[in-house]
């Protein structure tokens, strides 16, 4: 008797094993023989010592060794908890989170759906709306604050986020300093440094220049987070016809080169510290200079990276629901959709931007709520097909026999609501029931339900003696 009750996983891949080979040892050649430009000073000494070759103008030139030391030595899983210390996220193997990104510089109203500058508003009502989708698993800050001081956007964004949704947060930050303010509100919000680095709460974003330039800045926060061992994400975008080759091979194994230069410095600082893999494989549209996220080179590209990260067994930083269409329309939702479904089924971990549109300048609250339709869908499908008597049903079928019906079986009954699927925003309904109810296309429904959220949905409060804190701190840093 088949006993077995878990199905088979399936994954999507583009490349062979001697493809994967070969695109590290180029990565690792460029690494070798070209070297990257190191712009910070602790970054050279920590890299001169474990043995690196300096030239001038800062390039290093890093040993296979100590990328295969760095490899071996970083974590292969990270948990992620919640504001409130509850497990979240494990990041790592073929699991996939999806959450929303960062820094945009335009919202999409849902009122009238124009384009307008973002706002310190627009940063809380992401977050809140985040906090009430099942399937948002982490949240970033959605909006770059133009009533803001863009000195402090970053930090009085991340306290907003806190206030919004208990989800785990994924952060960026201006320089050491930021960061370092926001490693102090996380600290409060834990009650301490030793249950906040058990039980990390924020993930870190950082990013080198392409092609092959590693600044100050993002050294000096990939260190601060190697330090304070927080959870921290390395992520070239190198554009490919620009600043990285336009073949897809290339692509990838320069992102793959920037991104590792990284994790040899982070482990050189603090052995097993937790660090994610990535790369945006941002595509230069040479007809209309715009870099696309969603071509299909990107794709490629993406996916490639991610079956890289699998190769090396590290955690990666991945994409979901962004489109390069200016509203929430057909287009969008096939490439929101198409995204999603690649980095569910190629399996990376910490899939960002959900909502990013007009190449990730504008970001849409509606089109987050349209990606949360998706992302259940595809979980669905990412869980596979259990296979086992009870799911082969012979007994069933011969008990039904010739010319008979399924409808009023107990097997019917007993498996039904576990095996189909139910949309809440798609319409599944004939036409006389959908010209009843108004007739409503999928933005018009996905605006209702937003504005449901909106209307009703209130996090869970940060207790009033830890807002005190995090308030008193604010004030000290300048809010």
């Amino acid at each position: 008797m088949t006993v077995n009750n878990r199905a088979f996983r399936p994954v999507l891949t583009f490349l062979s094993n001697t493809d994967k080979k070969d695109i590290f040892k180029t990565a690792l050649n460029i690494l070798i023989e070209i070297g990257m430009e190191i712009q910070h000073d602790e970054a050279l000494t920590l890299l001169h010592e474990a043995g690196c070759s300096i030239e001038a103008d800062k390039v290093v030139k890093i040993p296979a060794t100590l990328v295969s030391e760095a490899i071996e030595n970083a974590p292969v899983n990270i948990s992620i908890f919640d504001r409130e210390g509850n497990p979240a996220m494990e990041l790592g193997g073929q699991r996939a989170y999806f959450g929303t990104g960062s820094d945009l510089l335009y919202t999409l109203d849902p009122e009238n759906v124009e384009r307008r500058l973002s706002q310190l508003d627009d940063v809380g009502r992401a977050a809140r709306v985040c906090d009430a989708l099942a399937n948002i698993d982490f949240i970033m800050s959605c909006a770059h604050p133009s009533d803001v001081s863009p000195q402090r956007a970053y930090l009085i964004s991340f306290k907003i986020m806190t206030e919004n949704s208990t989800k785990p947060i994924v952060c960026t930050a201006e320089n050491r300093d930021d960061l370092a303010e926001m490693w102090e509100i996380a600290n409060i919000l834990r009650e301490g440094q030793d249950r906040l680095r058990s039980l990390p709460y924020f993930i870190h974003y950082a990013e080198p220049i392409s092609p092959l330039k590693h600044p100050f800045a993002s050294l000096d926060k990939l260190l601060f987070c190697a330090e304070k061992q927080i959870p921290v994400i390395y992520s070239p975008a190198p554009i490919s016809g620009s600043t990285a080759p336009v073949t897809i091979a290339g692509h990838v194994a320069q992102g793959l080169a920037e991104s590792l230069c990284g994790l040899v410095i982070h482990q050189l600082k603090r052995k097993s510290a937790p660090f994610l893999l990535g790369m945006g494989p941002a595509v230069l549209d040479m007809t209309t200079g715009e870099c696309s996220y969603n071509a299909p080179e990107y794709y490629l590209a993406y996916v490639s990276m991610i079956e890289m990260s699998h190769y090396l067994d590290l955690p990666s930083w991945g994409y979901a629901g962004t489109t390069d269409s200016q509203i929430p329309d057909g287009q969008a939702t096939l490439e929101a959709g198409f995204i999603t479904f690649l980095s569910a089924f190629g399996g990376a971990n910490l899939n960002h931007d959900v909502g990013y549109m007009n190449f990730g300048r504008t970001g849409s609250l509606v089109l987050i709520v349209i990606t949360d339709e998706i992302i259940d869908q595809v979980r669905r499908m990412i869980n596979g097909i259990p296979v086992n008597d009870e799911m082969l049903a012979m007994d069933v079928i011969r008990n039904v026999g010739h010319g008979g019906n399924f409808l009023t079986h107990d097997h019917t009954f007993q498996h039904y609501r576990s095996t189909q699927w139910r949309p809440k925003l798609f319409n599944r309904r004939g036409y006389d029931e959908w010209a009843e109810k108004g007739k409503l296309s999928l933005l018009e429904r996905a605006r209702g339900r937003l504005f449901e959220i909106l209307e009703t949905h209130r996090p869970m409060e940060i207790s009033a003696k830890k807002m005190q804190k995090i308030d008193d701190f604010m004030r000290l840093m300048g809010e």
